[in-house]
């Protein structure tokens, strides 16, 4: 079912959206060669203490995760994209880091993912990381009052057509309000003019991800990250957004 939020509902998601911008934009500016990765699952845990919010990840069980998962924020290391499980890993100059993390506060969801290169990276990563983004732009762009859900899709979509990305359909944006997964399923690539009506009050979080080379996925041993077939790096990048009658208001920003 899907649950549209009145104009007050949405501030209540903007102030949760607010804290999981900035804690992102934090432990991104912290993440750094030779830091291991668990002190950013740390930090994030006590932030979190810190604001009265509460993990959306912690004891979550879904049917593709060897669940459940017992931490409070996903990070994906190189070829990890998805759903990575933080563990004792040192992080080395030019490892691509994408961090997602989810919280609600007062029972109102937010989500969101940056990816960031860490120390001197690639160039190439870099211009997968800002393909991503441009994704994001794109899909927000079209997420506009009276459009359909496949506009989203197909913004999304003709981003990386255009640089030839191949797109996996398997995971993609969502609906989201109290709870982090819920309808409508938000794909990367679709055709315009289709599916769900965009109705002010609709609420979704948007998020590219891909890789230059493969679209195939593999399951890490510790059951949940998942792994580029081939090996390439990955990015992802996330914002949630309401409908409005004005258009697009991104939540999960600093603004």
């Amino acid at each position: 079912m899907i649950e549209l939020k009145t104009p007050a509902e949405i501030n209540k998601m903007a102030v949760t959206g607010r804290f999981v911008a900035k804690t992102l934009a934090e432990l991104s500016s912290i993440a750094e060669p030779g830091m291991n990765i668990m002190h950013l699952e740390k930090r994030a845990r006590k932030l979190i203490e810190e604001a009265g919010a509460k993990s959306c990840y912690w004891d979550y069980a879904p049917s593709f995760g060897e669940g459940p998962f017992r931490n409070v924020i996903c990070l994906s290391v190189n070829d990890g994209v998805l759903h990575g499980k933080p563990h004792d890993y040192v992080m080395k100059y030019g490892d691509l880091l994408t961090l997602d993390f989810a919280v609600s506060i007062d029972g109102w969801v937010a989500d969101a993912a940056r990816s960031v290169v860490v120390g001197n990276g690639s160039e190439e990563d870099q211009r997968l990381i800002d393909s991503t983004w441009a994704g994001l732009e794109a899909g927000i762009s079209a997420a506009q009052p009276g459009s359909r859900l496949g506009d989203i899709s197909k913004a999304i979509g003709d981003v990386a057509d255009e640089q030839r990305i191949p797109v996996n359909l398997d995971f993609g944006g969502h609906g989201l309000g109290h709870t982090m997964h819920e309808d409508p399923h938000v794909a990367n690539r679709g055709k315009g003019g289709r599916g769900l009506v965009l109705k002010p009050g609709l609420t979704l979080a948007i998020e590219p991800w891909w890789s230059f080379t493969s679209k195939k996925l593999s399951v890490d041993n510790d059951g949940w990250t998942l792994r580029l077939a081939d090996g390439s790096n990955g990015a992802h990048s996330e914002n949630t957004i309401a409908i409005t009658e004005d258009g697009p208001r991104v939540l999960t920003t600093l603004d």
